[in-house]
């Protein structure tokens, strides 16, 4: 069973996180904030009272220095699972938009589904809808159909949330051809599923397209605690993907995944703002404090805590007590 406690310690390992990455808001340069952002993660997570494995992570040990798939994290204690999204859009960050997040989630050792670096295809609504009312194998059309019916609206009335990518080009002809209207993003596929969850605050009805199979799994990490349905199926681009996905461990590549699949227990799950979005606020930095903007989530209580935190900062900007 998890500690309730580390409802705050992850939150404040993202918010950790966020700081790290702050500085390089704006600058152009994703690799820089990529590897603080790790780097950072990874300290924060190690300090922990944990014995946690990287299930969801930045790739294989022999291509990443840190949060690698399988690296062992922790101070010793309650075995757990780790999902890491140091930053969840990293072009989002360095151009100083909207919605760059940093991501993580614990779980209970063995619940949640290891992903390796490669693509998913996905579908996700809000709660309160009957089970299986959208599904992965159907037409756009006719999920925009059920969806609009369940809501009691026109589908001309549903927004679905799209990766703006070439390769989503004939599912956003669909979409429109159905009569739904869309909202492209960049980047950010963890924010534009949580977003479906609160479609009278987002405009975001629906989430369809596929994205990295470990914000994937992250995502579904965020529904389980507070309501939705997903589905997904892994995309095998290349011998590349189908070796990954093997050395994870997935025996049936082309199966689909439903929210269960991804998360089969009790999981907590935090994000923290780098810059402003719809989810939460950026890292604010002012005379004498830094200040974040956190989310956390617990999957058993279906608990949703929004806090804000300072840290005192020095004359050069740095934190006065860098432990979390």
């Amino acid at each position: 069973m998890l500690n309730r406690t580390l409802t705050i310690e992850i939150a404040r390992v993202t918010e950790a996180t966020a700081i790290a990455v702050a500085k390089h808001r704006g600058r152009g340069d994703e690799r820089a904030a990529m590897k603080a952002a790790v780097e950072a993660m990874h300290d924060a997570l190690n300090r922990l009272d944990i014995d946690g494995e990287v299930v969801v992570g930045e790739g294989d040990r022999n291509a990443v220095s840190h949060l690698w798939l399988g690296e062992k994290l922790g101070q010793g204690g309650m075995p757990v699972d780790i999902a890491a999204a140091p930053l969840e859009g990293a072009t989002l960050a360095v151009k100083d938009l909207a919605d760059a997040l940093s991501v993580a989630a614990v779980a209970e050792r063995g619940t949640l589904l290891k992903a390796p670096r490669c693509y998913m295809d996905k579908i996700a609504i809000g709660g309160d809808y009957p089970e299986d009312l959208v599904d992965l194998d159907l037409p756009p059309a006719e999920n925009l159909k059920r969806l609009a019916e369940a809501k009691g609206v026109p589908v001309s009335e549903i927004t679905v949330c799209i990766l703006d990518r070439p390769r989503h080009m004939r599912l956003i002809d669909e979409v429109r051809e159905a009569g739904a209207a869309i909202r492209l993003i960049s980047d950010g596929d963890i924010a534009g599923i949580i977003h479906v969850t609160d479609p009278e605050e987002t405009g975001i009805d629906i989430y369809m397209g596929s994205g990295g199979a470990p914000e994937g799994v992250l995502a579904a990490a965020a529904l389980a605690c507070i309501g939705g349905q997903m589905q997904a199926r892994f995309v095998v681009r290349s011998r590349e993907d189908a070796r990954a996905i093997e050395a994870a461990g997935i025996d049936h590549p082309d199966a689909k995944l439903t929210l269960k699949d991804m998360v089969r227990g009790d999981v907590i799950f935090a994000a923290t703002g780098i810059t402003d979005g719809s989810l939460l606020r950026g890292v604010r930095v002012r005379p004498g404090y830094i200040s974040t903007h956190s989310v956390s989530m617990r999957a058993k209580t279906r608990t949703v805590r929004w806090s804000r935190a300072r840290r005192r900062i020095d004359d050069n900007g740095e934190l006065c007590n860098t432990v979390l």
